[in-house]
């Protein structure tokens, strides 16, 4: 499921004096984001550093000065899509030995001696808390050093630095509220690649949030490892850092984005099931500009996986969970994560990861084989004791199973009128528009006098197993 983009910046060529040039140059970036929506985040993020600096996007390679890829490190795939990119980068440095070749994100920390001095892949390796040194370490590497910046951060949000929205649609666009997580789930690298939680000041988000939509932003996504953990102004303990300023918890924040305007759309990602609290679907409830989507990673239905993975629930609390979204947020639609094959996984335990996807009925999930990574808490406890093959065999259970239930939920939605917000032209035809509905399913439909970045109500007519085919109605 990981993903690759190739961000091409839209606001025009930026021209500067180098430092030891007083003559104008042209640099040029290329930046290749893979994985999470994170990535992507922090992709706009570096992307507005290096523009500050001069820089402006490329997505030619044969121009680039820089290029930097902003890396996966969750499952060993990930890794692999990166190592045969940088492998291609390598050849095509021998023909443009200026060029600087970087790594950055979570797959830097972990693999910089690697990638740096055994492999010669790259010249730069930036770690996620300090995109603000790149300039800096792209100079180092031009006067002949390698460069390295992978120190962790217990502070940095980069609350103040506004993204450059490249090879953006000028419709939806993601603000992320927090950097890190503290879960330290068994099998995940993030609190070892990303560091400690820490919630960025409110008051920077609402004003990203409303500068979106006064440039015509229509939906916007809070981004964060696990956003229900968001908390500003108080520790984990429950104490005021600063008695004269508010605390603020994320239905607290979701209330205040939803209330930029009743025409900006609010959606979230990602939360975690022990976190999950009525509050927050209150909030949901009581906003119509909050979408009723909600994205549960569950990633198994046996409680005794679950206590291996170091999950901090039960089945019983995710159902009860699953339960208080159906009551609070009638026809919300749910998406999770589910791992098959995770360590000592018994075809028992699969069984119950099974007959839990049926009892939920989730509209979309992403599936995948377990992955041992290293330095986590599973590649220290356990053996990856299931066979490749039967791995292999338990995730084609799962996605077939999941494919029948994304139809059947799909086409819940045939003869309703939604409000549906325009976000493009369809790729199959000129004559169409697509946008999404508010529980996230794509709706493609003629579209007649609609224009990109407007909401217009359309009747689902037709279904395929995971889009739906509308028509305008006034």
């Amino acid at each position: 499921m990981e993903e690759k983009k190739i961000l091409e910046n839209r606001q025009g060529e930026v021209f500067t004096s180098s430092n030891t040039n007083s003559s104008p140059v042209r640099k040029k970036l290329l930046l290749e984001s893979y994985g999470c929506q994170m990535n992507f985040s922090d992709s706009e993020i570096v992307a507005s550093i290096l523009s500050e600096a001069g820089y402006t996007t490329t997505k030619e390679i044969e121009e680039a000065d820089v290029v930097l890829l902003n890396t996966c490190a969750i499952r060993d795939n990930a890794e692999q899509r990166i190592r045969h990119r940088l492998d291609h980068l390598k050849s095509v440095k021998k023909k443009n030995p200026d060029m600087v070749v970087g790594v950055l994100g979570c797959m830097a920390e972990r693999l910089r001696e690697k990638l740096l001095e055994e492999e010669k892949l790259v010249d730069l390796v930036v770690g996620p808390d300090a995109y603000r040194d790149i300039p800096r370490l792209v100079e180092q590497v031009e006067h002949g050093s390698k460069a390295v910046n992978v120190l962790l951060s217990r502070e940095e949000t980069y609350a103040e630095i506004s993204p450059v929205r490249i090879d953006s649609n000028g419709v939806t666009a993601f603000i992320s509220i927090m950097r890190g997580c503290d879960n330290m789930c068994s099998f995940c690298v993030v609190p070892f690649t990303r560091g400690r939680e820490r919630s960025r000041d409110p008051k920077t988000i609402i004003n990203e949030a409303t500068d979106l939509f006064n440039k015509g932003y229509r939906e916007v996504t809070l981004l964060g490892q696990n956003v229900d953990s968001y908390k500003w102004n108080i520790t984990s303990k429950g104490e005021v850092i600063q008695p004269d300023e508010p605390t603020v918890n994320f239905a607290q924040l979701l209330a205040q984005v939803a209330e930029v305007s009743p025409e900006l759309r609010v959606r979230f990602s990602t939360s975690h099931p022990k976190d999950m609290t009525d509050e927050v679907l209150d909030t949901m409830a009581k906003y119509e500009n909050i979408c009723n989507y909600i994205h549960l990673p569950v990633q198994s239905g046996n409680s005794d996986v679950l206590k291996r993975m170091n999950r901090g629930y039960t089945r019983e609390w995710y159902l009860d969970r699953i339960a208080a979204i159906r009551r609070i947020i009638p026809g919300c639609a749910i998406s999770t994560d589910v791992i098959a094959g995770f360590c000592d996984e018994t075809e028992q335990e699969h069984q119950d990861t099974l007959s839990l996807m049926k009892e939920v009925g989730y509209d979309m999930a992403y599936m995948f084989k377990y992955s041992e990574r290293p330095k986590t808490l599973a590649e220290r406890k356990y053996e990856d004791n299931v066979a490749e093959e039967t791995k292999g065999r338990r995730l084609t259970e799962i996605i077939d199973l999941q494919m029948q239930s994304a139809s059947l939920r799909t086409k819940q939605h045939i003869g309703k009128i939604q409000k549906v917000l325009v976000e493009g032209v369809s790729k199959k035809s000129d004559a169409h528009h697509y946008g999404r509905n508010s529980e996230n399913v794509v709706v493609v439909f003629p579209r007649g006098n609609s224009r990109i970045g407007e909401y217009v109500h359309v009747q689902n007519v037709d279904a395929t197993s995971v889009t739906l085919i509308g028509e305008i109605v006034h």
